[in-house]
């Protein structure tokens, strides 16, 4: 069913986009960073804090999230400029199947969101949250699962729409309220009752709190966590199987 070989190609050949970008490199990098030290800093006057937990600190998995957002949705824009630029037609008359295709989407855009959440991961010495070798390999395994979903539902919008413009307006429409609504700045239970439901089927919400459980674990309590665990790994387990179908049957559909 898959061409691992072309799956591959697929992969180095967004990598390659990817690095080639030095603005984009730099955005990347710097985005996040602006969020944690000057953002943070303005907005930690002024929301209530869990004890014994700052809010930088507070901030550092939501703006992992926010980055595994950003990364994940905008790589899937590739689908859009493949298709404008011609190239998404040679893909699909090559002898792949589509399915091929998305799967190499999807896992060159999981793996350029897993390494920029990677890099972020590594400034939290600075921030004072202990990050030790466990925590590190189970923060890039959450990372992944929710770098899966959200590319996943990237790929499944990008796969519908036929330009740049119109995607750069919904992708927009979309991850502005999935970040604001996802925990990543200030508790969901802080929230309006009315946005608290709409945070409750935001798949960021379970990506930034499963964060949460490695990072804020202080013995056997989880600092700022809302929900189980098992609960966050589900939801994003469902939501990311339920993507992948989708964008695979809308490929083979509409191509």
């Amino acid at each position: 069913m898959f061409s691992y070989k072309a799956i591959y190609v697929i992969v180095i050949r967004e990598f390659k986009k990817f690095f080639r970008q030095r603005g984009r490199l730099l955005v990347t990098i710097s985005r996040p960073l602006l969020w944690l030290f000057i953002v943070g800093a303005g907005f930690g006057s002024m929301v209530n804090m869990p004890a014994n937990i700052g809010y930088r600190q507070f901030l550092l998995p939501g703006i992992i999230g926010m980055t595994i957002l950003f990364s994940s949705v905008f790589s899937s824009i590739s689908v859009v400029w493949d298709r404008e630029f011609g190239f998404l037609r040679e893909m699909l008359v090559a002898p792949i199947s589509r399915a091929t295709i998305v799967m190499g989407k999807l896992l060159s855009g999981t793996a350029l969101s897993l390494v920029q959440g990677t890099v972020l991961l590594l400034f939290s010495p600075l921030l004072g949250v202990k990050l030790t070798i466990t925590n590190f390999l189970l923060m890039l395994l959450l990372m992944s699962f929710l770098s899966i979903a959200i590319t996943a539902m990237g790929l499944f919008i990008a796969s519908y729409l036929t330009s740049l413009e119109g995607f750069n307006v919904i992708m927009n429409f979309i991850v502005l309220p999935m970040f604001f609504l996802s925990g990543a700045l200030y508790p969901m239970n802080a929230l309006p009752k009315a946005l608290h439901y709409f945070s409750l089927i935001n798949p960021l919400s379970y990506g930034v709190d499963a964060f949460k459980h490695i990072l804020f674990r202080n013995g056997g309590d989880v600092l700022g966590a809302e929900f189980p665990l098992l609960l966050d790994i589900g939801v994003l387990f469902i939501f990311s199987a339920v993507m992948i179908g989708l964008a695979t049957y809308s490929f083979e559909r509409k191509g």
